[in-house]
Parts: structure tokens; sequence; C-alpha cells
């Protein structure tokens, strides 16, 4: 099949182009309501962590406030960085930014690594953003869940382009044109953070406490959440349907990662803004292949697939949605490294 990038069209897919019309507008009140619920918790589970210092309440208190800082500032990131959290550009913008400097990653870098991973969605040498390496090796999993290589990558990634350093994979997909863009960006987020933490030592517990060790804590509620996007699906391939999966998650869960657990029809229609994903994947009916069980379940069988692929015995899951070249029994050989080191 021909295709210009990985989409509904490659896919086989198709909506009427008046519901693809109403599920793709865009409106700045569900955005304005998701914020204000996120810094109202963020301020509530704050607060409980501030009070529950130097008692064991602290261990609870501080996974509940990293989740509700990492995952979120990452959907939020992730949304803004797509223009569809907010009709007002300004506004949408203006999160952008901040929701990026709170995730850790450069804003507009991160935006050209995003859309070359919707252009060639888990394609090899093509994707910017292949988080780990394929097949998943039980370590490669462990590893991921932890959620350093990502932060460390985000991190990494600012530093060397405050010093204009592009690897030969980010120069492949961000315009010329804009390399001054991310040069700046970097610059201006590196010289905010060392101003935090260099400027004032006074505040660096607190800076500690609620910023870095909560962004690592949450980290692993990340991974949870965006590992089961593309992990034992098909690489290469011109169909989504092939590449992604959507997942059931609770009210809390698709709260928390603004509905993007419905991954299949985000990356089908990515005009379509988190609060109408729902509404399109249902609209798309049996086009779409189940949507696979939550996240807990999905981990585990995702725990259980790496292990037994790391100790040479068969690798079927037993609910998750897998390639068929990615039920193996025995060795097997890596197929790609992430594009994400």
């Amino acid at each position: 099949m021909e295709y210009s990038a990985t989409n509904a069209k490659s896919s086989g897919v198709s909506l009427p182009r008046s519901s693809l019309k109403q599920l793709a507008t865009r409106r700045d009140v569900p955005g304005l309501l998701w914020l204000a619920w996120w810094v109202t918790s963020l301020m509530l589970s704050g607060a409980a962590l501030a009070v529950t210092l130097g008692s064991w309440l602290v261990v609870p208190a501080m996974i509940v406030y990293g989740s509700l800082l990492a995952l979120p500032a990452y959907a939020l990131s992730h949304e803004t960085a797509h223009g569809t959290a907010f009709r007002t550009r300004w506004l949408n913008e203006t999160v952008f930014l901040i929701s990026s400097f709170l995730y850790v990653g450069e804003p507009y870098h991160r935006r050209y690594a995003h859309t070359s991973h919707h252009t060639n969605t888990w394609h090899i040498g093509k994707d910017g953003q292949m988080p780990f390496d394929t097949p998943m090796s039980f370590s490669g999993w462990a590893w991921e869940l932890t959620g350093i290589p990502t932060l460390w990558y985000e991190g990494k990634i600012i530093v060397l382009h405050s010093f204009r350093k592009f690897s030969p994979t980010i120069l492949s997909y961000t315009p010329e044109n804009e390399l001054g863009r991310l040069t700046w960006s970097a610059r201006a987020y590196l010289i905010l953070y060392i101003l935090i933490i260099g400027l004032r030592v006074t505040w660096l517990p607190e800076f500690l406490v609620f910023l870095i060790i909560p962004r690592l804590v949450g980290g692993i509620a990340l991974q949870v959440y965006t590992v089961l996007q593309h992990v034992e699906l098909e690489e290469n391939s011109p169909s989504i349907l092939n590449s992604t999966r959507s997942f059931k998650t609770n009210v809390i869960g698709r709260l928390l990662y603004m509905n993007m657990n419905h991954h299949l029809g985000h990356h089908l229609y990515t005009q379509v803004p988190f609060f109408a994903l729902p509404d399109l994947e249902k609209e798309l009916g049996d086009q779409l292949p189940d949507p696979d069980p939550g996240v807990l379940r999905s981990n585990l069988d995702l725990f259980c697939v790496t292990l037994r692929r790391s100790l040479g015995k068969n690798t079927k899951a037993s609910s998750l949605r897998q390639a068929p070249h990615m039920i193996t029994t025995g060795s097997y050989a890596p197929i790609a490294k992430a594009s994400m080191r």
C-alpha cells in the first residue's frame, strides 16, 4: 500500500466527514475544567504531603502526589503539543510550556518528535519516539517501568540542545529553520532549572520534595500507562490497527491520562481533542479491534511475557494483543533499538 503517513487512510478506517467535523471541534471549557481539577488536586495532595513529612504517611502521600504530578503533566503536555487541549491558541501554547516544564521535557523538540511518531508510527529508524527496544526483554520492561530512562533522555536533550548538539535522528524530523527555536527553548529551560536549584539554595529541600522526587515516583504511574501504547505490536506497518492499541481503565485513569487510553482513535484522527476520544472510538465501532484489558491486568501480562521471553519460553500473552512475530519460543533476536536514547 502506498501511503505518506500512518493514519486512518493508511489503516483502511473511515468516518463520515460530518461526524469527524463535529468530533474534531476544539473547545476551551473542557480543557479549563480539566486544568482546574488538576491544579486543585495538586494543591490538596501537596498539602497532604507537607503535613505528613517526618512520618510513615509520607510514603502514600508521595505516591499520590507524584502520580498526580507526573501522569497529568505528561498527558497535558502531549495534548497541548497537538494543539487540541484548548481552542484559544495562546492559552494552549502557554499551558504547553508550563506542563512541559513540570514533565521535564523541552516542548518544541517533543512536538517535532511526536509528529514523527504519528507520521511513522512504530517505524524503525523513522519514529522519533520509540522509547524501548523491541521485542521487550524482562530487564528492559523493569528498567522502563522505573521511568528513569525517559527522564534521563529528556534531561539529556535539554542539555545537548542548549549547545546545539542534535542527533541525526532529531535532525531527520526537525525542520532546519526550527533548530534555533529548539536551542533557545532548551537554554531557557536549563537556565530556569539551574536558577531554581542554584539561586534558591534554601528552597532545595522543597524543590526535591515537591518536584524532583515526586516526578521520579510518579514516573512509575506514568510508565504503566504509556508502555502499553505500542508494546508487542507490529513494527513498520502502514496500519495503525497493527501498531497501536487502546486499553481499558477506570474513571480515575481516564481523568489522569486525558482519555489517551483510547490510543487507537487518537492515532487515527489526531485532530480530535481528548474529551471527544471516547465518542470517536464508539463512532468507529467494529472497524477497531477490541480494547485490551485494564492497566493492571495488561501490565501483569506484559510482566509474564517479557519474563518468559528472557527465559527462552513461549511468549504468547493470555490477554494482551500481540503481533504474530512477537510470539516465540527459545532465543530471540532484537528487531530494533529505542530511538529515545
